[in-house]
């Protein structure tokens, strides 16, 4: 069992068991429709006030865009950079919260290098300096202390090479280091949020479509057998990411595609730091190279709007990764070809259609929408500023609906495995184990007790033992939760076979919870 109790532990007979409960009374306080991280955010936010909370998925937590993102926990570089101040202090502000508060042990201090090659002049590399100091600025009014996420600084050609060592070493005059944070997973920060909603005593049930929605009753599917259930919510929250004008027609949205290549650490001569490499002819967009905990390096991303429907997982077309491998191409001594690339993947912002042209230019603002019905509709914004998301959809239905709830909670309120790192590097477990799980760590490894053949890594250092953990506590209903989701074993077509076996076998055992 979870060190955190049964109350935060997700398995298929959990998921039975709160599915009969509501199937005998329909009434809620709240209902949240879509499990990405605004979603799950929602539903802890409202279960913490004291709500009576929904969570309904049509598939998997973190099925959607949550899961395709850089896994930065970043401070707004970006919208400083094209003048959005109001969104860059937002971030630093979330970004703060998170790293010190909310899950620690799931975010780490991540150095990002700017290189400085003869292709970005001086006054170029002046404007991006000025822009790193205007980040400082804000980290420090967030109260983000330089123990946690030091000031950036210029660094010589030496030592950006030091860092970088694949770098194209002729014209290059030195970088510009900055530091922001990472996730180690945004799915897992996805599930954690879930989990600790549930502490609180949300009802997460993933496989059940939302068919209807209106302000005070609504229709879902079980997708697994086909049963209807009718709720009788008091308030409803739309949180369905690019899918959330399939349930209010009246939110239209301009779904941009952002896409990340994933190849192997060797590809790029050792990195002790990430990329941020300026996209020729632009003045405010970068490709990112971001190493990762388990050897893959990503590299993203791009921006560009979505033709036609949109699909459950979105295919990445050619012409992003040839993009993305040029942009490398221009600062890398040996860059990464076609052949290099071990897997890909790519993402749809729900960004709010509000006629500002192309999907790079739209502003990431998030925004809170009531339809006729009363049906409130968030959508926009980014994977950092989720607790703020959730905060003004919670606070948009308790108002609509006259419901007696208490203020957000959720500043304060660290997830389900997190402690300060202090502690928790003190703990009798492997730091991969503690960096994804924090204080449950020793309660994964607990799940190969007799069996020490369930911690030998078999991929990308996923063990048996983890996949099991899964089943039990994570509500992974199948073999793609496990693959897809609860690891990213499946963003590489080897590692994923190499798990399948294991993946089963978890799913085998007997109920739990």
């Amino acid at each position: 069992m979870s060190p955190a109790g049964a109350s935060a532990s997700l398995s298929a007979a959990r998921r039975r068991r709160d599915l009969d409960q509501l199937d005998r009374d329909p009434r809620v306080d709240l209902l949240v429709v879509g499990g990405g991280a605004t979603g799950a955010g929602i539903a802890l936010d409202a279960a913490a006030r004291g709500l009576s909370v929904v969570l309904a998925e049509k598939h998997d937590l973190a099925f959607g865009t949550s899961r395709w993102s850089s896994k930065l926990v970043h401070g707004g570089l970006r919208y400083l950079a094209t003048g959005q101040v109001g969104i860059a202090r937002e971030s630093a502000r979330e970004r703060h919260i998170l790293l010190s508060r909310t899950a620690p042990h799931l975010a780490r201090r991540l150095p990002m290098l700017l290189p400085l090659h003869s292709g970005i002049g001086r006054p170029q590399a002046a404007v991006t300096r000025a822009g790193l100091l205007a980040g400082d600025a804000l980290r420090m009014s967030a109260g983000t202390p330089a123990s946690l996420l030091p000031a950036s600084r210029g660094v010589s050609r030496r030592r950006a090479l030091d860092l970088a060592p694949g770098l194209q070493p002729a014209g290059l005059r030195g970088g510009q280091l900055s530091f922001d944070g990472q996730l180690v997973d945004d799915a897992r920060f996805v599930v954690g949020l879930a989990r600790t909603a549930a502490a609180h005593g949300a009802r997460v049930l993933t496989r059940c479509a939302a068919e209807e929605l209106h302000g005070d009753h609504a229709l879902l599917r079980d997708r697994l057998t086909g049963s209807a259930l009718r709720l009788r919510p008091r308030a409803t929250v739309n949180a369905a990411g690019v899918w959330a004008q399939e349930l209010v027609p009246q939110v239209k949205l301009l779904p941009s595609r952002g896409t990340h290549l994933v190849l192997d650490e060797s590809a790029f001569g050792g990195l002790r730091s990430a990329l941020t490499v300026p996209v020729p002819g632009e003045t405010s967009r970068f490709t990112l190279v971001l190493p990762q905990q388990d050897g893959r390096v990503y590299v993203g991303l791009t921006d560009e709007p979505l033709d036609g429907p949109v699909p459950d997982v979105p295919p990445v077309p050619e012409h992003d990764v040839g993009f993305l491998l040029d942009v490398l191409g221009g600062v890398l001594a040996d860059p990464p070809g076609r052949a290099d690339v071990a897997g890909a993947y790519a993402g749809l912002r729900p960004l709010l259609d509000a006629g500002e042209g192309r999907s790079a230019d739209v502003s990431r603002r998030h925004a809170v929408l009531t339809s006729p019905e009363g049906v409130v509709t968030v959508v926009g914004g980014k994977l950092t500023t989720y607790r703020r998301m959730a905060e003004d959809a919670v606070d948009a239905a308790v108002a609509g609906a006259g419901l007696g709830a208490g203020p957000c909670r959720t500043g304060r309120l660290p997830l389900v495995g997190a402690d300060a790192p202090e502690r928790l590097r003190r703990l009798d477990a492997p730091a991969r184990l503690v960096s994804r799980y924090g204080t449950e760590a020793p309660a994964v490894l607990a799940e190969a007790e007799g069996r020490p053949d369930l911690l030998e890594p078999l991929a990308a250092g996923i063990t048996a033992a983890e996949l099991r953990w899964a089943v039990r506590h994570e509500g992974a209903l199948d073999e793609d939760d496990l693959l897809q989701r609860r690891t990213r074993a499946a963003l590489v077509d080897g590692d994923a076979d190499t798990l399948k076996e294991a993946a089963r076998e978890a799913l085998s055992l007997p109920a739990s919870g």
